[in-house]
């Protein structure tokens, strides 16, 4: 039987083989409407912003191991700190504002949805590019703004928020502890924008996976990294605007004197809260979910099998992403709710511990007896996997209601989310970068000197975060300037010093992948598969072509055929026919649009 693609305005879109016009530097380069320019474009973006808020992280562990004392270099530091580099309360608690924001919603949120979901799924789905490449081109040029909007409140009167990343009502609805409302403002505003940005990109995603997979691409032969973009999508689609329209609600009344969320004229600061976690707890899966389709990918590769429980982990990020929905509460502990609501929401949380265990013992499983290949997006991968093992454990701790109210606010919580979402989030980060480099940019990052940052940051990162666990238990508080001012905490800072220290040095490690990215773009150009990998991306050049592919692929197999017997390599790509099946086994009829 022989294989027919469908007719749709798939079929109009530009494949590599097909002539295209030439394009200015311009409109091919900054004005770009290809899928693969775009993610270079939130890729450098990107890692702008995960530099800025790393070194705010870094003057916040300055200030905790060292306070009081001037910074290096304090005398060029902004106006708001004292003479000779010293930071004042107000410019801590932008720091500690700011560092959160542009981690979370600049740096994590964009390298893992707009870097990989630009880059990966037209490719893994088989597609020319997105299925609107124009709004997929206004996703990354409402990002911008919204970037710039949020440094500039560095530089207004009163500087840049400092009511905390989850801006609390009525702290974040006045400017008596702030200041002048503008920094505020910048925040709201600056999210706001950011937020149409995420809208515009997922709904590309969703409509692309859907409607443009090629012929033969069921949904169970789509890799697990695309299957994470997907749901990823869906829960910023019905995540951002609850957002966007609390964010509305809370510049009102900033600005024309509504009264949402403040007490004193009737308003409810608590509505504010339960706003905002309602997008807040589905975030943090936003930020996950697509660390663990990249570590997916990464693992099966470097083991050389098949994924285990393929069907399973695809159950187990829909399970994943649905119970998200329905635990926003546990964030809310101490703010006075009914008992039993408390209740359901602590065994609803302990339920998502579930589908995520599942994940855990597959990726496991996927290792377990593999000829195990210990490259550099391997290692990042199996760091992914046993740093979130980490932070999901202390996460049932924190779901425990009684237990919560003693940790609440404290250093448990900040180790608890680094864990996931730094350690977690970035270890995966650097595994699809190093992974894909050569979708990038046509050539290989250099393995060594991938190692050595590897094993460094793994090391480092452990030395800062996991003291905090026991600052945590022992009642420190986060947010505070100064804690040593009071007795109970004057004994914790020798260990807050040597976690500052080692923070210091963790900073200085990221130099080497730095420079390791920066170099590689010299090195020698590789060929289309240099990982021997199965799925789609991997049959195309690299970098890939405009228009990605020279004719519509056809998919015969799933996206993690590794070892399989008698095979003579031991990867074969989902292009690659079964030539041991019966003719008709072999044909492949179009994928459910």
């Amino acid at each position: 039987m022989s294989v027919s693609a469908p007719t749709t305005d798939f079929d109009l879109l530009p494949f590599a083989g097909e002539h295209h016009e030439e394009l200015p530097f311009i409109r091919k380069y900054i004005f770009s409407t290809d899928h693969k320019v775009i993610a270079r474009q939130f890729l450098f973006l990107s890692l702008f912003f995960l530099v800025v808020g790393g070194l705010l992280a870094a003057m916040i562990r300055w200030q905790l191991g060292f306070p009081g004392q001037p910074m290096p270099g304090g005398d060029v530091l902004p106006d708001t700190m004292a003479p000779g580099g010293i930071i004042l309360p107000e410019f801590y608690n932008a720091l500690v504002t700011m560092h959160a924001t542009f981690m979370i919603f600049f740096a994590i949120m964009p390298l893992l949805v707009g870097v990989f979901g630009n880059l990966l799924i037209p490719l893994q789905v088989g597609a020319p590019d997105m299925a609107f490449p124009r709004l997929n081109m206004a996703s990354f040029w409402l990002a911008v703004p919204a970037g710039v909007l949020m440094l500039a409140s560095f530089a207004v009167e009163g500087g840049a928020s400092g009511a905390g990343w989850t801006a609390y009502a009525p702290l974040s609805a006045s400017g008596e502890w702030t200041g002048v409302y503008l920094g505020q403002q910048l925040w709201l505003a600056s999210l706001f924008i950011l937020g149409f940005s995420s809208i515009a990109g997922s709904v590309n995603y969703v409509t692309t996976v859907i409607n443009m997979r090629a012929p033969g691409l069921t949904w169970l032969r789509l890799p697990l990294a695309t299957w994470a973009l997907f749901i990823t999508a869906w829960l910023i689609l019905l995540a951002m605007p609850i957002l966007a329209g609390a964010l509305i609600m809370l510049l009102f009344d900033q600005t024309i004197g509504t009264a949402f969320f403040r007490p004193e004229v009737g308003g409810e600061p608590l509505l504010w809260q339960h706003l905002f976690w309602y997008f807040g707890h589905p975030e943090v899966y936003i930020l996950i979910v697509p660390a663990m389709g990249i570590a997916s990918e990464v693992v099966s590769n470097g083991s050389r099998k098949p994924v285990f429980g393929y069907h399973s982990m695809v159950l187990a990020i829909c399970g994943i992403a649905f119970l998200g929905w329905i635990v926003w509460g546990h964030h809310m502990f101490m703010s006075g709710m009914n008992p039993m609501l408390g209740t359901t929401f602590m065994v609803t949380t302990m339920l998502i511990a579930v589908p995520s265990a599942i994940k855990v013992f597959n990726w496991l499983g996927t290792m377990w007896k593999g000829n195990i290949h210990l490259h550099t997006p391997f290692l990042h991968g199996a760091g992914f996997v046993s740093l979130f093992i980490i932070g999901g454990l202390s996460g049932v701790f924190m779901a425990a209601t009684p237990v919560d109210i003693q940790i609440h606010d404290t250093y448990f919580i900040v180790a608890h989310i680094h864990y996931v979402l730094f350690g977690g989030s970035l270890l995966a980060i650097f595994a699809g970068i190093t992974f894909w480099y050569p979708k990038f940019f046509g050539r290989i990052m250099n393995e060594f000197w991938g190692k050595v940052h590897f094993v460094l940051t793994f090391i480092l990162y452990n030395v800062v975060f996991f003291p905090m666990h026991s600052l945590g238990v022992q009642g420190m508080m986060r947010r505070l300037y100064d804690p040593y001012q009071y007795e109970i905490f004057a004994d914790m800072l020798p260990l807050n010093r040597f976690i500052s220290i080692a923070l210091f040095a963790l900073v200085v490690v990221q130099v080497i992948f730095a420079l390791n990215f920066i170099l590689s773009l010299r090195s020698e150009k590789v060929g289309p598969n240099p990982w021997k990998a199965n799925s789609l991306e991997w049959a195309v050049p690299s970098p890939p072509p405009h228009g990605n592919f020279q004719h519509m692929p056809v998919v015969y197999r799933g996206p993690y055929e590794y070892s399989l017997p008698g095979a003579e390599e031991d990867y074969i790509l989902q292009t690659e026919p079964d030539e041991e099946a019966e003719p008709a086994e072999r044909s492949v009829e179009p994928a459910t649009r």
